[in-house]
């Protein structure tokens, strides 16, 4: 399964991208801020952030973006709803921006463990939220972790699943650091969610080490019977469907000693502002604009049908 917009190139000459507010001036922030630039489906119209010194509102400056230290007061104080908005800001945060955004019928994508809304893995779930106006991108850890996961449930008796990441120091920011316990707790009730496993741990190292240590994450799983052949089969076929919006997404391991089955991981990134190192920003905000991109191919085509009509 390769995830990609579902629009032709006739169709994105036709249709005007879905115009995006981000909030949030982190590493996060000004990645997101750097791969929106690049999509052909996706408008900024602004960046909120709080600090007017902050290096995220300099970045999106220099693409001649709208910027404001106003935040969230600023989004709500626009002429139009956006189509689309990024929260790239902390969990407990989210829980008031959703609460202002909520009756402006946008598509809020939550970068933030907060368990507010749809959780989505796009290779899991899919990217369309179904019900409500709310996705929510669980963790870097979950989005890296949860497709191998779910798919090893699928396959075989999954009887406990341990999930382990590591990021540097230095692209785990106040948001981060902020968001521990969340972390914790999102990740693992979405594995649970995913895979059916109710016997699930996870845990995020904060690695200080120099040079920094690129983002990896250890899948363990407990397996009656497994077979290694057959459980590398499973890993990288969602390996390659995870690379079709993620292309630094590797495993680096893949063992079997009796029923303990260990699953490496590693994402580098891929962007214009971040270390390669910082693979747990990547996949998430990859995921993030694949979910904005395919949002609006959907209002590209209800647009080209009303039209016709």
């Amino acid at each position: 399964m390769t995830l990609t917009a579902d629009v032709t190139d006739a169709d994105v000459r036709v249709v005007e991208p879905a115009t995006v507010a981000v909030i949030g001036t982190g590493a996060i922030g000004q990645d997101l801020i750097s791969k929106i630039h690049r999509s052909p489906l996706l408008d900024c119209r602004l960046v909120a952030g709080r600090n007017p010194a902050s290096a995220g509102l300099r970045h999106a400056e220099r693409f001649g973006y709208p910027v404001t230290a106003d935040g969230i007061d600023a989004v709500l104080a626009a002429g139009d709803a956006f189509d689309v908005v990024f929260d790239a800001t902390n969990a407990a945060s989210h829980l008031r921006h959703w609460s202002l955004l909520e009756p402006l019928g946008t598509l809020v994508v939550d970068l933030t463990p907060s368990r507010v809304g749809r959780m989505v893995v796009p290779t899991v779930t899919g990217v369309e939220a179904t019900t409500g106006r709310n996705i929510n991108l669980i963790s870097c850890g979950g989005q890296a972790s949860i497709p191998v996961a779910h798919a090893l449930a699928a396959r075989f008796p999954v009887s406990y699943v341990e999930v382990v990441s590591t990021v540097a120091s230095d692209v785990a920011g106040r948001g981060t650091r902020l968001n521990l316990d969340e972390y914790v707790a999102t990740t693992r009730h979405a594995i649970t969610t995913f895979s059916g496993v109710p016997d699930v741990k996870a845990i995020l190292n904060i690695s200080p080490a120099v040079p920094p240590a690129t983002f990896r994450t250890a899948v363990h799983a407990r397996i009656a019977g497994a077979d290694v052949a057959a459980v590398r089969e499973v890993v990288d076929g969602v390996a390659e469907q995870v690379r079709s919006f993620a292309p630094g997404y590797a495993v680096t391991a893949c063992t079997v000693v009796d029923d303990r089955v260990t699953v490496a991981l590693q994402v580098t990134a891929h962007s214009d502002v971040l270390p390669r190192y910082a693979g747990n920003l990547d996949i998430i905000n990859s995921a993030a604009i694949l979910v904005a991109e395919q949002h609006a191919a959907r209002l590209g085509r209800t647009a080209r049908t009303e039209a016709a009509r």
